[in-house]
């Protein structure tokens, strides 16, 4: 006699599809071993990475943090909706959440111009090799996230909202962990 309880299969009670959850694990570990690498390399020359840090705008950062922590509770507003049937709530939550995505990339592009004005680019020093490659290889998620919340907008069923808002998750979770490291940490 075989048990189907939920208690029985775990995997099944993830939100959302495995597959997803098999890509926001590997990215996860991507972004891990990215600021392992960039803590590991910062404890060989803590002055050049401390004094590199200091041509970083913390408060555009922040600002960032505010706007991606509040996308996501957008994004779970959104989860509830669509389990609710609220279809039209849904996709005001989803598209409010993305529309918070665009402000995080265009605070995102404003600082990059910065550093650009600056002369600081992608080789000017390591610091700023692990910065670029990092936060740009997150805008990248956020870009992928706000096609998927639109996509989920478009398809709204409790399922395909909770999908999205899963990968959305992954991308606040990703910045929640590279600010205090990259911007704050002395």
């Amino acid at each position: 006699m075989t048990d189907t309880t939920p208690e029985a299969h775990p995997l099944e009670q993830l939100p959302g599809d495995l597959m997803m959850w098999v890509l926001i694990v590997s990215e996860l570990l991507v972004f891990g071993a990215g600021l392992a690498a960039f803590l590991s390399v910062r404890i060989t020359d803590p002055a050049a990475f401390a004094s590199a840090q200091d041509h970083l705008h913390r408060a555009a950062a922040g600002i960032n943090t505010l706007v991606l922590v509040t996308s996501g509770f957008l994004a779970a507003l959104a989860v509830r909706a669509a389990e609710h049937g609220r279809i039209a709530r849904t996709r005001m939550w989803l598209s409010a959440a993305s529309l918070l995505g665009v402000v995080f990339l265009v605070i995102k592009t404003f600082e990059f111009i910065e550093k650009a004005q600056q002369g600081i680019g992608i080789e000017t020093s390591t610091f700023f090799t692990f910065y670029y490659l990092m936060t740009g290889f997150h805008a990248a998620h956020v870009v992928a996230g706000i096609v998927i919340l639109g996509l989920v907008g478009i398809r709204c069923t409790p399922r395909t909202v909770e999908v999205g808002a899963a990968f959305w998750h992954m991308v606040d979770l990703v910045w929640v962990l590279l600010f205090p490291v990259i911007y704050l940490l002395r």
